[in-house]
């Protein structure tokens, strides 16, 4: 600066403007240079930071003060990305782990078939080591891919497997995931045959007890006056007589024996057709069923039956084209024993009411409920409403419930209940 200064006080004019631009000339250069550098070295650290590249790390050891807290917040904001990449990595090999070792076993696919998991539990279940697409389990069951793909979020179905000699019970459930616009199915498969064998003994001995209470009540009184008519009888066929003489009396007490002997062995006849009809449950043939004329024609069937009851039943169906896939005499037979049950569920109401609403659930499911406002259940007999042949009617047989349950579950639906006792009581078929 002095010496342009000199040069220009001497009039040296030419070469002190020529020093003076190339002067500037080298610090705007430097300045950009400068700052430049800082730029590179921000848009360096945003795109280590967008491609995931945390080995990156910024000298501090540089006269600049400015430039070193400024590598130091970088190497900040890099050291703590890699804590958040440690636990992201902690916690996936935590639940990886958890997966793993799960009793059930867990599968998950792609809409493609794709398989991007499968546990250890549901590798010794499928007795496999490793699958990359769900077709490739045709090889266990060819029944069990065409489930896999059918099942929707909520469904369930049961799967009977042969593995190695011996027969194992799986209970599939299955759920839709959606992951960064991608689709998934995950499915939990559970081998449930010793729950099964448990709960069919339980059965069996239900069963059992059930029909020897109502096979004694109808045998005791047959042996007894079937003793009762040998006994009037063989006084009369032992007194040597042609004609056998009866005073009126003894002939009303051999009537009514023989009677009573009918009335028993026809009831436990029709116990016995009872419990064919729910061993007996015919396989569903599917068709598409317009729920709307589907109750239209129940109530039809029910109009006279529903005048005598003097029951004010109200229906409706929303949206009005609603269809089910479904066996429609089957259905039939169920909503026709709900609506039944429900105009035998009043005593004493005036104001008697039944309602019959099919909609859509949440989910875009079919729903069809039947509602009434009659007694109610109480809360011990709405647990064993469902099992068979027991009944808290006078006159009833005790399967209608179960055999509707039954029907439900061969459609892949779900028969549920809720009641209030004195307020009335709601029964829904889910398809």
């Amino acid at each position: 600066m002095f010496f342009l200064v000199a040069m220009w006080l001497n009039n040296v004019y030419l070469l002190s403007i020529i020093l003076m631009a190339v002067l500037l000339a080298v610090q705007v250069n430097a300045l950009y240079h400068f700052l430049n550098k800082s730029n590179n070295e921000v848009i360096e650290f945003l795109d280590s930071i967008r491609y995931d590249d945390l080995s990156i790390t910024y000298p501090t050891n540089k006269d600049n003060t400015a430039v070193n807290k400024l590598h130091e917040e970088f190497n900040k904001v890099m050291d703590r990305f890699k804590e958040i990449r440690l636990e992201k990595e902690a916690d996936f090999q935590y639940m990886k782990n958890i997966i793993q070792h799960v009793g059930i076993g867990l599968i998950t696919f792609n809409k493609k078939g794709e398989v991007q998991l499968v546990n250890a539990a549901a590798k010794k279940l499928l007795d496999i080591t490793q699958i990359k697409h769900v077709d490739e389990l045709g090889d266990v069951h060819p029944e069990l891919v065409a489930m896999l793909h059918r099942l929707k979020t909520g469904g369930r179905d049961l799967l009977k497997l042969e593995m190695k000699g011996e027969i194992t019970q799986l209970a599939i459930y299955a759920i839709e995931l959606t992951l960064r616009g991608e689709e998934f199915k995950l499915i939990s498969i559970q081998n449930i045959h010793n729950e099964l064998e448990e709960k069919e003994m339980d059965a069996w001995q239900n069963l059992v007890r059930v029909l020897t209470h109502e096979i004694m009540n109808s045998v005791t009184p047959i042996s007894s006056l079937a003793k009762t008519v040998e006994d009037e009888l063989k006084p009369q066929l032992s007194n040597d007589q042609d004609v056998n003489s009866m005073t009126n009396d003894e002939v009303e007490d051999l009537y009514q024996a023989v009677q009573t002997i009918q009335k028993r062995s026809t009831g436990l006849i029709r116990f016995v057709q009872d419990f064919r009809s729910l061993t007996h449950v015919p396989k569903p043939k599917f068709k598409k069923v317009s729920v709307s004329e589907l109750i239209n024609d129940i109530m039809i069937l029910l109009k006279k039956e529903i005048k005598q009851s003097k029951i004010s039943l109200s229906h409706s169906t929303t949206p009005k084209n609603l269809s089910i896939q479904a066996d429609k005499e089957l259905i039939e037979q169920v909503l026709i024993n709900l609506i039944k049950n429900a105009m035998q569920s009043f005593e004493d109401q005036t104001n008697r009411l039944v309602e019959v609403k099919a909609t859509v659930s949440d989910k875009g499911r079919p729903v069809i409920s039947v509602r009434d406002n009659g007694n109610g259940i109480d809360k011990d007999a709405l647990e064993k409403i469902f099992i068979p042949f027991f009944t808290t009617k006078k006159q009833g047989s005790g399967i209608g419930l179960s055999l509707s349950r039954q029907i439900m579950r061969k459609h892949q639906g779900m028969l549920t209940v809720k009641s209030v006792l004195d307020e009335g009581t709601e029964f829904q078929i889910r398809f």
